[in-house]
């Protein structure tokens, strides 16, 4: 005869964007339904991404002294047997068993996905509920803020110097020597922003943070603003990401009802008001200064630099702009100190970094890494390898702005510098992984074509040079293209690289350098063979495979 359960029985539902997309809601649904029609005293709770998300849906059981069991790929079918036969029973249902947590904060350590990952960042994500503030003080939380406080605002800053924290919005400056340069600036009025407008197509790592643990980046944005001497802020976040910005929403709500918002915060006399932006979805309001005319109600188009926003930023005011990685890292520092924060990394790139792991690997998901983790080892090790037995060909890192590298630099160590000497780029953490069925030529003309899109066209280097560099791919993948191409192609970039506005016209032919560097003979196969070795494109109105053989590992050295 079944038994009702113990009290303090917990059941949670991964209720990210992924989890939500998987079919969350209804397996939500379905859970809240059999503990109302049962009377069971169960704690129903919803948490954030744990990165796990080839798993989606998943719903986990936590009974009183034992470890925490998670099932994968859960349907709403199965919601009844689960719960009638672990929660009532004790008895989980192992077929369906996608592995056990033993301790809060650290997944899976039987699972190779997780190991080699040091969740720092994500610590709380999965684990906490984002839409309580209570849970978020109870890990801890706002912890680090209050010592802040303690300290003088240079005092906090020489901490985050000392980490060698670098933003994680892509170019890697170092974040304490930005606050410094706000700090000495003048200004009756100053600003922080937290940059949210992650435009990098297959990237989630701000989405997660967002949805799974707000309040670390609200925290991270306090000590940064109590550090520089700010007293308004923004989040700027796309509006593409509705459930980050409902979360954010209920967060600076609840963080202003508890008086860590607002008007002489804890009795400190220090002052602080966030609002939400949400932006439009233009790639090139990531650029900072794109960014700050967006608030501005402006377009959103990148300024000539200097003035640099730590001088004159939002309405000629100085600004401070993080983006949210960097922000939810700050509190760490302070709370453990840089040596601590230091202690993982690099010598120039200190601490972890969050990746979207994507594309042909066995796994994808959401994973953090200490700095100077290779490029094999999380393609191989957390990835699993190549689905489908596929052969390995490429890593595309950094998003559009990024490069390919191939397997010869599959040893490359996650760091700013190497990345850049390889021709890639950290970029914010979009790693997609690609197989011999993935041609070169036709992955640099998508990410070129997104860049021709983005382009805001103030600038004549990018206005017109991610227009004529697309205009040559398409020559090159419809076999119309000579060999003179390939050096027009890398003039133009060469061009574009020195003489863009913004970031986006001067790494936007980063597609197309490293492809070159590192896959020309798949650019000649196209070019003097016609044909396509990935048999992707059609050449002169045809498949690429009748005109060649699949040349599956070209460029692979």
């Amino acid at each position: 005869m079944a038994q009702k359960p113990d009290a303090g029985v917990q059941v949670t539902v991964g209720m990210g964007t992924c989890g939500l997309a998987a079919g969350a809601g209804e397996v939500w649904r379905a859970v809240r339904r059999y503990l109302q029609e049962h009377n069971l005293p169960v704690s129903l709770k919803p948490v954030g991404c744990i990165g796990l998300d080839d798993r989606e849906v998943l719903l986990d059981v936590v009974l009183p002294g034992e470890p925490r069991v998670s099932y994968g790929r859960v349907t709403p079918a199965m919601v009844p047997r689960i719960l009638e036969e672990h929660v009532r029973h004790h008895r989980p249902v192992e077929e369906w068993v996608v592995g056990r947590i033993p301790e809060e904060g650290r997944p899976f350590p039987e699972m190779d996905f997780y190991r080699g990952q040091q969740r720092r960042i994500l610590r709380r994500c999965g684990f906490i509920n984002p839409e309580k503030i209570e849970e978020y003080l109870a890990s801890g939380g706002y912890g680090a803020w209050l010592k802040a406080l303690e300290m003088t605002p240079e005092a906090v800053i020489d901490l985050v110097k000392k980490s060698g924290l670098r933003g994680r919005g892509g170019a890697g400056f170092p974040t304490g020597l930005k606050w410094e340069f706000a700090r000495r600036a003048k200004g009756e009025q100053k600003f922080v922003v937290c940059n949210a407008d992650e435009g990098d197509p297959g990237a989630f790592m701000d989405r997660s943070l967002l949805e799974g643990d707000p309040h670390a980046v609200l925290e991270g944005m306090l000590i940064g603003a109590y550090a520089i001497g700010a007293s308004r802020g923004y989040i700027y976040v796309r509006a593409e990401y509705p459930l980050a910005v409902r979360r954010l929403k209920i967060a600076l709500t609840q963080a202003s009802k508890y008086g860590l918002l607002g008007e002489n915060i804890l009795g400190s006399g220090f002052s602080l008001h966030l609002k939400i932006k949400e932006g439009a979805g233009a790639f090139v309001c990531g650029e900072e200064t794109a960014l700050m005319s967006s608030i501005e109600g402006k377009r959103g188009m990148p300024r000539p630099r200097p003035p640099f926003p730590a001088q004159r930023g939002l309405w000629g005011y100085p600004t401070n702009i993080n983006n949210v990685e960097t922000w939810a890292n700050v509190p760490l520092i302070i709370e453990h100190g840089p040596a601590w924060y230091a202690a993982l990394g690099t010598a120039g790139s200190r601490g972890t970094k969050i990746f979207a792991l994507t594309g042909k690997a066995v796994r994808s998901g959401l994973v953090e890494v200490p700095m100077g983790t290779t490029l094999r080892q999380v393609v191989f090790g957390l990835g699993g390898g190549m689905a489908d037995g596929r052969r390995f060909k490429a890593v595309q890192i950094g998003g559009p702005s990024g490069g390919c590298l191939p397997a010869a630099a599959l040893d490359t160590p996650i760091d700013y510098d190497a990345l850049s000497e390889a021709g890639a780029m950290m970029g914010s953490g979009g790693l997609v992984v690609l197989d011999d069925t993935t041609c070169m030529v036709d992955l640099a003309r998508f990410f070129t074509a997104f860049n021709r899109n983005e382009s805001c066209g103030k600038c004549t280097p990018c206005r017109e040079g991610t227009l004529r560099l697309l205009e040559i791919l398409d020559r090159i993948t419809t076999g119309r293209a000579g060999s003179e191409d390939l050096n027009k192609m890398e003039e133009l970039a060469q061009v574009m690289k020195d003489t863009s506005l913004c970031g986006l016209g001067q790494t936007a032919p980063n597609p197309v350098l490293s492809t070159l560097r590192y896959f020309r003979q798949e650019y000649l196969a196209h070019i003097e063979g016609r044909f396509c070795p990935a048999r992707v494109c059609a050449l002169n109105g045809r498949g690429g495979a009748a005109h060649g053989p699949a040349a599956s590992g070209t460029g692979e050295g």
